[in-house]
């Protein structure tokens, strides 16, 4: 009980810290950025595919958006307020691939996170990941445009 409360308090730290708007690159004002943090080395999460889908009229995923995190563990510039509309998106983290470069076998193809996007108006979303080999956790901050 107690490590999940340390895993909640430290995704919650994560989502405030990139709510303050990423290091060194001046572009807080992106409506949907990615934060991922190793949490076996207790560092960002270097060169981790991002994919951003979006949802069609009939239930199909469309390919939104996609890029790698940066040296700081986080990706911007996915795409810009006025392409990012409401509807259902679905960003998917390739942790697989992560991991086999560090050379760990993961138990997880891949981490999801699915959300609804601007169904109350613009919003910037920031959605953080806390990833190990056997598990992950996400949450996403939602704030004003």
């Amino acid at each position: 009980m107690a490590a999940l409360r340390l895993l909640l308090l430290c995704l919650a730290g994560l989502a405030f810290a990139a709510e303050a708007g990423p290091a060194g690159t001046g572009e807080s004002k992106c409506p949907l950025m990615v934060k991922v943090l190793d949490a076996v080395r207790g560092s960002p999460a270097v060169n981790v595919a991002v994919k951003v889908f979006k949802r069609t009229a009939d239930g199909a995923w469309e390919p939104f958006a996609e890029g790698k995190t940066s040296d700081f563990g986080e990706l911007h510039g996915l795409t810009t307020a006025e392409k990012f509309v409401e509807g259902v998106y679905r960003v998917e983290l390739d942790t697989k691939a992560y991991w086999k470069e560090l050379g760990i076998t993961p138990f997880h193809e891949y981490a999801e996170v699915v959300f609804t996007a601007n169904d109350s108006g613009p919003r910037r979303y920031t959605i953080a990941a806390l990833l190990s080999p056997y598990s992950y956790s996400t949450t996403a901050l939602v704030g004003a445009p």
